[in-house]
């Protein structure tokens, strides 16, 4: 006696006959099923018949296909289910989660494996069962289909969701997938036009970084930066047809927090005075701003003597021992690689701004390093360097996709809008922290924007080329925000 899960109730119509409603049993062969059709009609040589699908695609019957089609019909049910608390339980607790995952490892047929992947990631969302429990097989056939070319998107999609918990969900999962996955094919998803899968791909990306430790993040940051993520997120992602969604949006966010956060060890890690490197960069600044005689023929104390002087015109505090000035933390060695930036990177701008002060009077200078080292670490907290990102946060910059330098080319606009600012105040060395606080506001929430709208308006290596539009939104952006104060008064 068959069991009643085998037989269902069909419907088989002729032309020029009555139709037949039968009980077929799916689990007798096709052969049999059609004799006994051919003998309700009477019909002759049942070797020449055959059964055909009357709804959908009318295709004919086989013994392959009648059981793929009931296969994939349970499947395709039992994603819905799956959503169900109760029915996941009883499913996994009848081990029908390793069947789907055995499913997974043998077939070969992609609307069977997007069904199968689909209630297999609807049971794993209710937290029943550990993602450590999955086979290396398994974790392999998922990765394949990520870093296949030619694949169903629909796959595609749960798969780079399978991967994503799964990082998230253990180390050692990350390591695996880590491991498995081809970085470079995942760049390729930011870069096709279906936003589903730039989405999963983003979040499978962020996901790595965010899990990643410090030597893993710094490899995976410097791969990044060749195949030049950046500028597909920019092209393919900020500036596509459509608009950029919620959930691509906090991934956008995150990636600017996790990458700026990578500043973080430069911003608390203080200047070592008995490092050669740190002290050539500090007398490369020197050396940059001063035309000087060959030091290598002067005396130890004459030397020592003209290096000390040029370290105050360049505005350090302890100038005998500049590198004294960068031991706080924060913005610690940070603030070095500010100040070394500009000089490098707007050499013209750099010796304007030292040369312009060394011939004011003394009380009158713009001290260049004390500057910079403050305003290093208004940077910091303006961009919350060193702060993890928030699970909601969707406040991403398009123009932190638009360069590779954020921070330091914020502060090379910021530094010269500061020695505008103090120039027309005629500030002196008293009025330091007045000048700050003229030039970016109380505090820093309130002019949180205006690096960012200072930015906007520099594209060209030639900064002085875009001075006065930079300085006319500084102080459009100043009276607007000296309004909004006086208005919450």
């Amino acid at each position: 006696m068959p069991q009643q899960k085998d037989i269902v109730k069909i419907a088989i119509q002729m032309p020029g006959a009555y139709p037949q409603l039968i009980q077929l049993d799916q689990k007798k062969p096709l052969s049999a099923v059609i004799k006994e059709v051919c003998d309700g009609w009477n019909l002759p040589g049942p070797e020449n018949y055959a059964l055909q699908y009357t709804d959908g695609v009318q295709m004919y019957i086989t013994e392959s296909s009648s059981d793929a089609g009931v296969r994939c019909d349970s499947l395709k049910e039992l994603a819905g289910v799956s959503t169900d608390m109760t029915f996941a339980q009883e499913f996994i607790s009848r081990n029908g989660h390793l069947l789907l995952v055995k499913i997974v490892e043998d077939s070969t047929d992609n609307v069977i494996m997007t069904h199968t992947l689909k209630a297999f990631m609807e049971l794993m969302y209710h937290g029943i069962v550990s993602w450590e429990n999955l086979s290396t097989v398994f974790i392999k056939k998922i990765a394949s289909f990520v870093n296949a070319k030619p694949t169903d998107a629909s796959i595609q999609m749960v798969s780079l969701d399978i991967l994503e918990n799964m990082v998230l969900s253990s180390q050692s999962l990350f390591l695996q997938v880590k491991h498995e996955i081809t970085m470079e094919r995942l760049i390729a998803h930011l870069q096709v036009t279906n936003q589903q899968i730039q989405t999963k791909a983003m979040a499978l990306l962020m996901a790595l970084l965010q899990t990643a430790g410090d030597s893993d993040k710094q490899d995976m940051f410097a791969f990044l930066n060749k195949k030049n993520l950046r500028q597909y997120i920019y092209k393919n992602i900020i500036h596509s047809s459509g608009s950029v969604q919620d959930e691509m949006a906090h991934h956008l966010y995150v990636l600017q927090s996790v990458t700026l956060n990578h500043q973080e060890l430069r911003m608390r890690t203080p200047l070592d005075c008995y490092s050669q490197e740190q002290r050539d960069i500090l007398h490369g600044l020197r050396q940059a701003a001063f035309e000087t005689e060959s030091e290598n023929s002067l005396s130890n104390e004459r030397r020592r003597s003209l290096c000390a002087k040029e370290f105050k015109k360049l505005g350090f505090s302890n100038n005998s021992n500049p590198g004294q000035d960068l031991v706080r933390t924060p913005p610690g060695l940070l603030a070095l690689d500010t100040m070394f930036y500009f000089a490098t990177r707007y050499p013209d701008a750099y010796s304007r701004f030292v040369l312009e002060n060394s011939s004011r009077e003394d009380k009158h200078e713009c001290p260049f390093a004390r500057s910079s080292i403050q305003l290093t670490l208004i940077l910091c907290e303006i961009l919350r360097i060193g702060e993890p990102p928030s699970e909601t946060g969707s406040d991403y910059h398009p123009i932190f996709f638009s360069q590779d330098r954020l921070m330091e080319e914020l502060f090379c606009i910021c530094i010269q809008l500061l020695n505008k600012t103090w120039k027309e105040m005629r500030a002196t060395q008293e009025d330091f922290d007045k000048v700050i606080l003229q030039s970016y506001g109380a505090t820093h929430e309130d002019f949180s924007g205006l690096f960012l709208l200072c930015f906007c308006f520099k594209f060209s290596a030639d900064m002085s080329s875009n001075r006065i539009l930079i300085s006319k939104v500084f102080q459009d952006v100043c009276t607007l925000q000296s309004a909004t104060r006086t208005s919450n008064c």
